[in-house]
């Protein structure tokens, strides 16, 4: 699957660059033109950085900045900052917002891109030897094998992606569509429904002998990792 970022800007010309050297660097890029779009589609999207403008209609860059960091899921999401303004205390500003890079316009798209894999290696420095876990429950990346407790447990290669979305943020709730994005992808079409019985087969995969159910479905919205009761 490849990572999605969001690209928050309302210059149209620009955002469009910035767009066109993701794609073409095989990144799923999405665009939003102001600010208060931006703090919707981070829900909404989960993107794996944000490209954020400081200039922004109706809410600044800064602000969105700001908003993001209060909640725990966002705390480690990377950020970088697109602004005109090139001073030591704007650059300070910014980073203190919560930003992790700054980048100062103009700039070129082959600078962003090198910021943009820098900034995911150090969000992500052992991701392809990383463990996952939850409760008792765990995925070696590495191996790709996850277990509850000491069990194996054996998995499709659909009902391990879909495991894998769950346990990157637990307890954040998924849409039927937001996992037809992260796990089958956009360019594919899926009927929702499909998403119900992959979830009945992972079900049935973690809980056997009688062990606690980790998948909560959530009424009118989706399903989480949560071991909490509905």
């Amino acid at each position: 699957m490849s990572k999605s970022i969001l690209i928050v800007e309302d210059d149209p010309s620009l955002a469009e660059l910035v767009r066109y050297n993701l794609t073409k660097e095989g990144f799923n890029a999405i665009v939003v033109g102001d600010g208060e779009t931006a703090v919707v589609a981070v829900e909404e999207e989960d993107p794996a950085l944000v490209i954020l403008d400081w200039m922004l209609p109706n809410l600044s860059g800064i602000e969105v900045c700001r908003q993001l960091r209060r909640k725990p899921e966002n705390k480690n999401l990377p950020i970088i900052m697109l602004t005109a303004r090139g001073e030591e205390a704007d650059r300070i500003r910014g980073l203190d917002s919560g930003a992790d890079d700054y980048v100062v316009k103009p700039f070129s798209p082959s600078e962003l891109i090198a910021r943009v894999r820098a900034v995911l290696r150090r969000a992500n420095p052992e991701r392809a030897s990383e463990v996952l876990t939850y409760a008792d429950l765990s995925m070696d990346l590495e191996e790709h094998r996850v277990y509850r407790g000491e069990e194996l447990v054996r998995l499709g290669p659909t009902e391990f992606r879909l495991l894998r979305v769950f346990l990157e943020k637990p307890g954040r709730v998924y849409s039927r569509e937001q996992l037809l994005d992260r796990v089958w992808g956009r360019d594919i079409y899926v009927e929702s429904r499909t998403v119900d019985v992959h979830i009945r087969r992972l079900r049935k995969a973690l809980n056997s002998e009688g062990r606690p159910d980790l998948i909560r479905t959530v009424r009118s919205a989706g399903y989480a990792l949560d071991s909490s009761p509905d």
